[in-house]
């Protein structure tokens, strides 16, 4: 009797929907959804100025964390008494 029933050999679950379907397969149906999202005109293009925006956003929030990182790793370490 096999108790594994849903799982793969690979890892805990096995794979489903998207995951099941082969890379050409994914890209085509993303890309009907891509072109239904154009024609309906729900769907969002980034102008330059937007794009570089993004960008600009993303570097600050790493470079703080960086940063942090940083101030963590600078700072004295505390020795416990015995």
């Amino acid at each position: 009797m096999n108790t594994d029933k849903g799982k793969s050999s690979g890892g805990k679950y096995s794979k489903r929907g998207f995951a099941s379907m082969d890379k050409d397969k994914q890209r085509e149906i993303a890309s009907k959804g891509g072109k239904a999202a154009h024609e309906k005109g729900s769907a969002h293009r980034f102008t330059s100025e937007e794009a570089s925006l993004a960008g600009q956003k993303g570097g600050a929030a790493h470079g703080k964390k960086t940063a942090t990182a940083e101030v963590r790793q600078s700072r004295p370490q505390k020795i416990a008494k015995a």
